[in-house]
């Protein structure tokens, strides 16, 4: 028997996920059993696809196997797959070994003295999402952030369990979707890494929206967008909300909430 791997694992249970959302009609297949409108069977994926029963079976159980390009390209075909997703999928079924990435505690100095010279909300994410700097416009649009212990000041715990931020976002059931989806086509296999893990898991035993929404294995690729906060002083206030990553510093993310002086 193939072994599994968290890679695979990860790629199977998105497959399933995808597999289950299809809607029948659009494949032109009648209802299936208990006249369902929604999902495929392993076997209608096969078929599909083109492909044996056994290695799709084997890909969603996440058995260590080597997927062709054409494969999965018809799997995805076949799933309807965005780009993102596409994108996320050729990735975990990609040659490679688990990744572990190295998170800086801290960024260069040359990129906090970069944000520090903006007037508007500016911070610096971790490909984990911990928040490793920020300048003292986001510290006015978000007080806590100074005060927040290191180990909890990561951007998706405080999106689930922390009330002030929830109470900044009147779109929170949006944006909170949004972020999430990112976060897993950005952290990719990286999700199989002890500290990606870690909080995950902790997420999942903690916030009950964030247990539901990752089950929906949403994947989405950063957009630049028009956010809306309501601060507790400022009122309602809308940025463009923005996304560089350095040449020099792959591994980091500078967020940029420019101000939008003409709301549409």
């Amino acid at each position: 028997m193939r072994p599994r791997t968290a890679r695979g694992e990860q790629l199977g249970e998105f497959l399933t996920a995808r597999r289950r959302a299809q809607l029948r009609a659009e494949l032109g297949l009648p209802p299936g059993s208990r006249r369902s409108e929604r999902g495929l069977s392993r076997e209608e994926v096969a078929t599909l696809a083109g492909i044996s029963v056994s290695w799709y079976t084997w890909l969603e159980q996440g058995r260590d196997i080597n997927a062709s390009q054409q494969v999965l390209g018809a799997i995805a075909r076949v799933l309807k797959l965005t780009e993102s997703e596409v994108d996320y999928v050729f990735a975990l079924a990609g040659p490679g070994r688990e990744v572990t990435p190295q998170l800086p505690d801290t960024p260069p100095e040359h990129l906090l003295n970069l944000i520090r010279a903006m007037s508007f909300p500016a911070f610096i994410l971790a490909s984990d999402w911990t928040i490793v700097g920020w300048n003292a416009g986001y510290e006015w649009l978000y007080g806590p952030i100074a005060t927040t212990a290191p180990e909890e000041r990561n951007l998706l715990r405080l999106i689930y369990l922390d009330g002030r931020i929830r109470a900044l976002l009147p779109n929170w059931e949006r944006d909170s979707r949004n972020f999430l989806a990112e976060f897993r086509a950005e952290s990719g296999v990286r999700l199989s890494s002890e500290r990606h893990s870690a909080l995950v898991g902790a997420l999942i035993e903690q916030s009950d929206d964030f247990r539901e929404q990752w089950a929906e294995h949403a994947v989405g690729r950063f957009t630049s967008r028009k956010r809306t906060f309501v601060h507790p002083v400022a009122g309602e206030l809308v940025f463009e909300h923005h996304r560089l990553v350095p040449s020099d510093a792959s591994e980091l993310h500078v967020v940029i909430y420019a101000p939008v002086t003409q709301v549409d």
